[in-house]
């Protein structure tokens, strides 16, 4: 979708990977938007640990989508309990994505939200904000 191939450029992506066939929906999203070249996979695991790089990427000031899997919202609450909101936040059940355990996810269903960020991101693109450089003069 982008032909952009500085990842640094592109917005950050942050999924919800736990056990249910939604969290893995999302995780794998994720994982395809990062492959795409639409926007990076950070790791949220790492933020709610407060590991160092990791909070350091989650600040940098680049833009946040956010990909939870179910309402249980533990992505947007990981990167409230830090004072950040995603700039765009999907919460999959209201894809009509349905959270099951012991299951895999719906490839077609995976598809579908995964083509409906991506038309979003092509819509509205979420963009690092560019630096102006002080005039000296």
């Amino acid at each position: 979708m982008t032909t952009d191939t500085h990842p640094q450029n592109h917005p950050l992506v942050y999924s919800c990977s736990g056990c249910s066939s939604a969290a893995q929906l999302a995780n794998h999203v994720a994982l395809q938007l990062d492959r795409r070249g639409v926007a990076e996979m950070s790791c949220i695991a790492g933020v709610g640990g407060d590991v160092p790089h990791l909070m350091k990427t989650v600040r940098s000031g680049r833009p946040i989508i956010a990909l939870d899997g179910c309402p249980l919202v533990c992505v947007k609450s990981t990167l409230a309990r830090h004072g950040i909101a995603a700039d765009r936040h999907y919460q999959l059940q209201q894809y009509g994505v349905k959270k099951r355990a012991h299951e895999d996810f719906d490839p077609v269903q995976a598809t579908l939200v995964l083509e409906q960020v991506e038309a979003d991101q092509r819509a509205q693109p979420l963009r690092r904000p560019s630096v102006v450089e002080p005039s000296h003069g």
